[in-house]
């Protein structure tokens, strides 16, 4: 078998076109459920609010914050755990404005998001913004973002609102979407 033979049979020539050769995407990581309550996002969320790989503080942060949600918020006939994903889905994005250069001119062209780039922009808009709010501890900040989050109120539910607002005043350069 001569060379010319050995790269048309090559793996690495069969699986790409002609046009654009890019990158191998990365294989998505395997997150294993919390130990509490046994849920995926939870982890996923703990995750996020890690620092330098302290990952039981971060669960003991969560699970505290949840705690104080629970106290705080008794009237509410939901789980501390409902309260918090339902103040997910209240700050989640549905569009973004992506930067997008046309013949020489930069156009904000609204897009949608995919359903994991959603999870996360939600979960990291919501504890930057309990990082920010004056308070004692994580645990007291993350408590008032989630509770302010699940009335439709907080920094993080402006952010979302705010991405909206771009995204609808430049709705004109959608057709640029592809």
């Amino acid at each position: 078998m001569d060379v010319e033979e050995q790269t048309k049979n090559s793996p690495s020539r069969q699986n790409h076109s002609n046009k654009t050769m890019r990158k191998a995407k990365p294989k998505k990581r395997v997150i294993l459920p919390d130990p509490v309550f046994n849920d995926t996002k939870v982890s996923k969320f703990v995750n996020h609010l890690m620092f330098d790989g302290k990952k039981s503080k971060s669960y003991e942060i969560f699970y505290n914050s949840l705690e104080i949600v629970k106290d705080k918020m008794k009237d509410a006939e939901k789980a501390p755990l409902e309260i918090w994903k339902q103040a997910l889905d209240n700050i989640t994005p549905q569009v973004e404005v992506k930067s997008r250069r046309i013949g020489g001119a930069t156009f904000q062209v609204p897009t949608e998001i995919r359903p994991d780039r959603k999870e996360s922009i939600s979960m990291k808009n919501m504890i930057a913004f309990a990082r920010k709010r004056s308070g004692k501890s994580m645990a007291d900040k993350l408590a008032a973002e989630i509770m302010d989050a699940f009335n439709n109120q907080g920094g993080a539910f402006k952010r979302k609102e705010d991405m909206h607002r771009m995204a609808e005043a430049n709705r004109a350069f959608a057709h640029f979407r592809f």
